[in-house]
């Protein structure tokens, strides 16, 4: 009897590798849509920055091209309704998350 608990400790070894290896998925997973949430933001804060020196050219009088004036606006407007629309998801998951009970 002792023989085979001797045994069950070989198996514990792999058990812990492949719970570590579980662990530094989730880490990667998550970091890998951590880096992509940041890129999104950068994303929609160029496109509002680009907007808004659209928006200022054209005030100031350095172009009269109203057509790339609105295509800049309307980037930054999609983009921004994108980036609530996940936000929003994201909340809605973790609000559910939060809800569930063990």
């Amino acid at each position: 009897m002792i023989n085979s608990i001797n045994g069950l400790a070989e198996f514990s070894k792999y058990a812990t590798k492949s719970v570590s290896s579980v662990e530094k998925n989730r880490n990667a997973t998550f970091e890998s849509m951590f880096q992509a949430a940041v890129n999104m933001i950068n994303e929609t804060n160029q496109y509002t920055n680009a907007a808004e020196e659209a928006e200022m050219a054209y005030a100031l009088g350095l172009t009269d091209n109203t057509h790339d004036l609105q295509i800049a606006q309307q980037k930054a407007n999609i983009s921004l309704q994108y980036t609530v629309a996940i936000r929003n998801q994201v909340i809605e998951a973790y609000k559910e998350i939060m809800n569930l009970q063990f």
